[in-house]
Parts: structure tokens; C-alpha cells; sequence
């Protein structure tokens, strides 16, 4: 099946999960050099940072003061992460972020407690209950989210059926506070996605819920997330989590090799090479790669902010043959 979008999403994490794993400790001035960096790109979502307990995430320590400095360009929505409703009452308390919902289920039982000392039943009870207070504050929920919804690297491979039971589960909790979710997001958060297993689980979700869009957080660990990404299009997935220069990776998956999201420069450059509109300028994209890679001090995967924009060379070519000619 070949059902590639005419135009997809990408939303930004590398300055909230692509920093979080950082063993040296980056300033706020640094992060916040590197969001409005990426604010002048086209991109329309950028999650900023997370609102979790420093004490666990020390990298997020600063996530307040992040919001008060960043300069919010126009047609840019500026998000954050939470876990709980402490969380979610410091987003708001923050005055300055785009507060919008989303039910996140989590599939491993012991990543689910290494990550938020949760479980099965607790994930539950706690996403209703933030859904409920979405509802009272009139936040609009967008996704429902299924975490390590391919496998995990404590309990192994996530069952289909487990993945579909908290989609309907996530479904379910949104009914019940009045919630109308447009998207399901599929978040393979250690990396373990194969373009086999992306258009089986996509398929078997298109097939139970024809009226939902489909959204993908790859993780690129195994080098995979590029040719998960081309795979999830094919399944007419829209929308894209991503990290500049391929940034982060999760510090609680349990392997000292993880890596970020797919990297959004080398995301772009394919859907620009597919026809497939971002909405996003690559060169400035490239620059943005390459000044993360100077805030963290070490290489990063990404591989266009090596190779270059095509379309560069392109015109060089050109230029030259018009002046052979």
C-alpha cells in the first residue's frame, strides 16, 4: 500500500528530548539560543522543555525559566511535556506556552514504572484524571498516545492487541470528560520499530479506526528511523516527532546506546525529495543541526547537515553549466 500525504507535520523535540540526556549540563541561554534558532525555520510545533522533577531529569531544572525567555515568532506553537497534573499545572502556570491535551497509555509494565513508578492501573486512572482536567480548563486533546508501543528492552515485544486495547482505552477516557482526539501517535520509545512491524500496526490501526489521523515518534537507536518514517508515509501517517541533528535519546530505556528521535534535517530532506510539504527551510534547519552540535560539544548522527541540501548543489551545478554554455 501506497498512501503517501501530500503535506506532513513534524514537531520538534530536540529542546526538550533531545537535551534531557545530556550528561554535561547546558545553560538556559544555550537552550533558549537554540529554540528561537529553530523558531526562524518554518517549524510549527516546538516542544521547549518538560515539566518533570529535576531530582530525576536534571536537565529539565530550568524548564520555567526557558518559557519566560524564549521569543515566540508568530504561526509557532511552543509546547511542553508532563507526566502528571503537577505537571501539567506548571505548563499552565507558565502563561506562555500553547497548552494542548493529549492521553498518553503506556505499553511496557516495566518501563511504565522505571519511567513515572507507575503502573497499568495507576497510567489509567492518572490519564482520567488529567483528561478530566483538560476538560474543566477547556484544553483541547488532540492525540492519544500509546508509549513503547513496539517493544521494549525490559518486557520485549509489545503484543498488537495490547497496543490496539490502550488505544481504546485512551478512546474510552476522552468519551467520558466530552474529548474528541483527531490523532493516534504511536511512540516507539526504544527504538525497536521495523518498517515491518510500522505498516502492520499502522494497517491494523487504519482498519479499526478509519477516522483517525496516525502520528509517529521514532526513535532512530538501531539506525532504523528514517526507513520507519518512509514506511509509516506509505501507511499515510501525517505527522512526525523529530529531533534536530538527531538529539537525545530516553535515559530511563535501559540501554546506554539509545538515541533521539529521527533527525528532523534528514526527515525534511526526504519528504522535500518525495514532493511532500513540510513548510520547513532546510538550509536554516542545517544551521540549526549544526549550532546543537556546538551547545552539546560532541557529534551528532545526523547526516544532510553533513551531506548538504541537494538543492544547493543543484544550483551550483547549474550555475556552472550556464557558464559553460
Amino acid at each position: 500500500m501506497n498512501d503517501f500525504p501530500k503535506a506532513v507535520a513534524i514537531k520538534e523535540e530536540g529542546p526538550r528530548e533531545g537535551f534531557q540526556i545530556e550528561k554535561a549540563q547546558i545553560s538556559t541561554h544555550d537552550k533558549v539560543r537554540l529554540i528561537d534558532a529553530l523558531s526562524q525555520t518554518g517549524l510549527q510545533q516546538i516542544v521547549v522543555c518538560s515539566f518533570v522533577n529535576p531530582k530525576v531529569v536534571p536537565q529539565m531544572a530550568d524548564a520555567d525559566e526557558i518559557c519566560q525567555r524564549i521569543t515566540r515568532q508568530p504561526g509557532v506553537k511552543y509546547t511542553g511535556v508532563w507526566l502528571n497534573e503537577k505537571g501539567l499545572d506548571r505548563a499552565k502556570g507558565t502563561g506562555v506556552l500553547d497548552i494542548t491535551g493529549s492521553i498518553t497509555l503506556t505499553a511496557s509494565a516495566t518501563f511504565l514504572q522505571k519511567n513515572q513508578n507507575s503502573s497499568f492501573e495507576h497510567n489509567q486512572a492518572e490519564a482520567s484524571r488529567i483528561a478530566a482536567n483538560f476538560a474543566a480548563s477547556q484544553i483541547p486533546v488532540r492525540n492519544v498516545n500509546v508509549a513503547s508501543a513496539f517493544g521494549c528492552n525490559f518486557d520485549g515485544d509489545i503484543p498488537l492487541e495490547r497496543v490496539l486495547s490502550l488505544i481504546d482505552a485512551g478512546l474510552r477516557i476522552a468519551r467520558e470528560n466530552d474529548l474528541h482526539p483527531e490523532r493516534i501517535s504511536l511512540l516507539d520509545t526504544m527504538g525497536w520499530a521495523t518498517p515491518v512491524a510500522i505498516r502492520k500496526t499502522v494497517g491494523a490501526i487504519r482498519e479499526r479506526f478509519p477516522d483517525k489521523q496516525i502520528g509517529l515518534h521514532l526513535h532512530d537507536t538501531r539506525g532504523m528511523g528514517i526507513a520507519n518514517a518512509y514506511a509509516g508515509l506509505e501507511m499515510g501517517v501525517t505527522s512526525f516527532d523529530a529531533c534536530v541533528g538527531g538529539l537525545g535519546g530516553c535515559p530511563f530505556a535501559g540501554n546506554p546506546g539509545a538515541a533521539g528521535n529521527v533527525c528532523t534535517e534528514d526527515l525534511v530532506f526526504m519528504l522535500n525529495e518525495m514532493g511532500i510539504e513540510t513548510g520547513i527551510d532546510l538550509d536554516k534547519l542545517i544551521e540549526c543541526a549544526q549550532l546543537a552540535e556546538e551547545i552539546v560539544g560532541h557529534p551528532l548522527p545526523g547526516r544532510v547537515k553533513l551531506g548538504r541540501n541537494l538543492d544547493r548543489i543543484r544550483d551550483r551545478v547549474r550555475q556552472a553549466q550556464a557558464v559553460a554554455a
